[in-house]
């Protein structure tokens, strides 16, 4: 939990979890779609639909020429396709904050639970926040799967053409590739919400402890803003290289007969560490550090709020 007062029924958590996550995204999206054209090297789709080795290049300098920096990636995107462009696939992540937020919130303050009652702990530690931090990730990543395989599809600019939204994404991707298809990527998204969630609560709870006690609700919400940027960052340097074969795994097309090249989450980063070098696995980390790391602070200030509004309603008494 991001609040130390007792935790209130999870109808209440679920709407602070939505209204904080709806908050960050409309804040933060841009950064994301930024993101996601960082990681997805720019392919044609007939180089899409193969599995073998030249699936991606592995000439540095190609490599090099087409990492295009995140503002010109930005720059380029506004002129070229538009300012709307930056929001495209944004209803598919709008609608995936209320049950997203809700689960990771909810999750951390019941595994927690769980955990405290099984070690024997009266009160939370830096060892059990990590470990329900991480235990949330993984609870929530089974909620998010289909959401981030959707939006990775409208994001990328050569698949993004092939859908008129979220809902034709969907239609499609079930038709073409089978139900199943909507959890490809699975257990990349697994390790990739294990990792951040565990950085991210861990953090939370390392950097209140070395805070000064707030004496007031400015100073609670500037150290709410510390936390949790600083959880969000942490998170987001542990995460980035299972983001990013998160991201080839869900936007490489199931064939039938076709073994895709990319397909298992850590097979998957020692192949781009391999053929592509380490910073490979780093692509996309700007935009996706300058959202994340912001955006973990807007949604521990947020969630926190909503909390203690509801607390002021007379909510659980």
């Amino acid at each position: 939990m991001t609040s130390q007062e007792k935790p209130l029924p999870f109808v209440y958590q679920f709407a602070a979890g939505a209204i904080a996550g709806v908050s960050e995204i409309l804040v933060m999206y841009p950064t994301d779609v930024v993101k996601t054209r960082s990681v997805i090297p720019m392919l044609t789709p007939d180089v899409r639909s193969r599995s073998k080795a030249d699936h991606y290049p592995k000439n540095r300098q190609q490599l090099a020429t087409e990492s295009i920096g995140m503002v010109q990636t930005f720059q380029n995107i506004v002129r070229t396709e538009g300012p709307g462009r930056l929001y495209r696939g944004i209803l598919a992540p709008i609608l995936m904050e209320a049950p997203k937020r809700a689960t990771k919130f909810a999750a951390n303050d019941s595994w927690g639970k769980v955990y405290r009652n099984a070690f024997g702990a009266q009160k939370m530690t830096q060892g059990l926040s990590i470990l329900t931090g991480a235990t949330a990730g993984a609870t929530e990543a089974f909620v998010v799967v289909p959401f981030e395989l959707v939006k990775i599809r409208l994001q990328d600019k050569a698949s993004g053409g092939k859908y008129a939204g979220p809902g034709d994404a969907l239609m499609k991707i079930i038709k073409n590739e089978g139900p199943l298809a909507l959890y490809n990527g699975l257990e990349s998204t697994l390790w990739r919400h294990i990792l951040w969630n565990a950085g991210y609560f861990g953090c939370i709870f390392q950097v209140r402890q070395l805070l000064p006690t707030a004496t007031s609700k400015k100073s609670q919400i500037g150290n709410d803003i510390i936390a949790g940027s600083i959880g969000g960052t942490v998170g987001t340097i542990i995460n980035t290289p299972m983001d990013v074969v998160k991201s080839r795994i869900q936007n490489s097309p199931k064939v039938a007969g076709v073994v895709p090249k990319y397909n298992w989450a850590w097979p998957s980063v020692f192949m781009v560490l391999r053929e592509e070098g380490f910073g490979a696995l780093y692509r996309g980390f700007a935009p996706k550090v300058l959202r994340l790391g912001p955006g973990g602070g807007i949604l521990l200030v947020v969630y926190t709020g909503v909390m203690d509004w509801f607390r002021s309603m007379g909510v659980g008494k």
